[in-house]
């Protein structure tokens, strides 16, 4: 392994979690401290972890700093990082993180809620970022933290990893050839096998190391309770989005992708709690949104009582042509022809780590400064979350919303509520 390349090739093939190899170690130890590159993790449990790992096997990267409310969860990755001899300084407010000046890249992978402060505050101290996806909890947030992208002229990266995974970019390049004929509608689902009913429990008193009022940040101010906290959130209005922005701007963002597609003209919406109607979650454990585009339409649903989904698919991504039908998830791609109009393409399974390769190029972008090579740029992101939000907002409201992209507001005055946040607790929306 001679150079930087081949050990990327090599890494790629790599679990994203996985740890550090001995030959990586050795090469990390040969890179000249003017070469490396100083990494920051603001929420090191989950993701923040994965794309740690995945950063990590980049050879210039160096783990400097790790933020998170948790000291538990501070402290084991304190614990496992200390077995590689990474020793980082800790904090518990992102804040003082961002004012170590051996921080030159961030990881933001907090809680949906969290993410337009710490990405526009770390834009605005000259960090470069790795944002986790969805880029926000709303679409004024998306909207502003565009703006502070632009402003301050940072390599800010979407972990949309899938658009860095080769049987992706070639089912997109497909599409993009004009093979399937026109293609009037396409589908995107995620059918989650496996899932259970999230029991009713009652407030309890903040775990031991935890600040749970930095936890909630700009969130409404409420009791701890265990169902709101750590994976948990994401079923929570307050929070996050559900399944919606969850799956949806992964699957939804390839749709985008390869029709070319901006804001849909209008979107409605049916869903609700049907598969556990009296659990604690609050988002639609069912929910079928339709996107009218204008030249195209598509479809989104998801379901949390089964994994049998679309075309046998649990997840996937279909675009439908008067040629045939290309489906899409992340174990890989094909074409089905409609009557021999086009030769089929049979199943082509995944080959690569996206999450690494989508780590690697980044690094290359903060180096070479040439944010057009960013795999998935945030406009991509917050692209692909407007749309996601449209869809929830349509849910909530049970009306059939139109955009007016002039006025940045819906057609129903109850939609257009759901557009921008109020903060809480003294937090205010960022002035871009």
């Amino acid at each position: 392994m001679n150079t930087r390349r081949e050990f990327i090739k090599r890494a790629t093939v790599l679990g994203a979690g996985a740890f550090l190899s001995a030959d990586l170690l050795a090469m990390k130890r040969n890179i000249s401290s003017n070469d490396k590159i100083g990494l920051g993790v603001i929420g090191c449990r989950g993701q923040g972890w994965s794309n740690l790992n995945a950063l990590l096997k980049v050879p210039e990267v160096e783990c400097v700093a790790l933020c998170d409310i948790d000291e538990n969860v501070l402290s084991k990755r304190k614990e496992e990082l200390s077995k590689l001899n990474i020793k980082p300084r800790i904090y518990s407010d992102y804040r003082k993180m961002l004012a170590d000046k051996d921080v030159d890249i961030v990881v933001v992978a907090t809680p949906d809620h969290w993410h337009c402060l710490q990405l526009i505050d770390a834009c605005s101290a000259g960090k470069d970022v790795f944002c986790e996806k969805p880029v926000a909890n709303s679409i004024y947030e998306a909207q502003l933290m565009n703006k502070a992208v632009q402003r301050y002229g940072r390599v800010v990266q979407v972990a949309q990893w899938q658009r860095s995974q080769q049987h992706f970019n070639d089912a997109i390049a497909f599409v993009h050839s004009g093979k399937l004929g026109k293609i009037s509608a396409a589908k995107a689902w995620m059918y989650r096998t496996g899932t259970q009913p999230l029991p009713v429990v009652p407030n309890s008193p903040v775990p031991a190391g935890v600040n749970y009022d930095m936890w909630l940040g700009p969130a409404r101010k409420r009791p701890f309770n265990k169902n709101h906290f750590h994976y948990e959130f994401r079923w929570f209005w307050d929070y996050a989005g559900g399944l919606m922005t969850d799956w949806g701007v992964h699957l939804i963002d390839m749709v985008l992708l390869g029709m070319k597609a901006g804001i849909p003209k209008s979107v409605m919406a049916t869903g609700g709690k049907y598969v556990f109607p009296n659990d604690a979650r609050e988002t639609p454990d069912i929910q079928t949104a339709l996107y009218d585009f204008g030249d195209f339409q598509m479809s989104w649903e998801h379901n949390m009582a089964t994994g049998v989904g679309l075309y046998g698919m649990q997840h996937g991504i279909a675009f439908i042509g008067e040629n045939g039908t290309l489906l899409l998830s992340r174990a890989g791609w094909e074409v089905r022809p409609d009557r021999d109009k086009i030769e089929a393409v049979p199943w082509t399974k995944a080959s690569d780590n996206g999450l690494q390769k989508h780590a690697a190029n980044f690094i290359d972008v903060v180096k070479s400064r040439k944010k057009e090579d960013l795999n998935c740029p945030f406009e991509a992101g917050a692209k692909v979350a407007i749309v996601s939000h449209f869809g929830n907002i349509a849910v909530r409201t049970g009306e059939k919303i139109y955009w007016n992209e002039a006025q940045n507001k819906f057609n129903v005055e109850k939609a257009t509520q759901l557009v921008k946040p109020i903060y809480h607790n003294g937090w205010k929306l960022p002035v871009v």
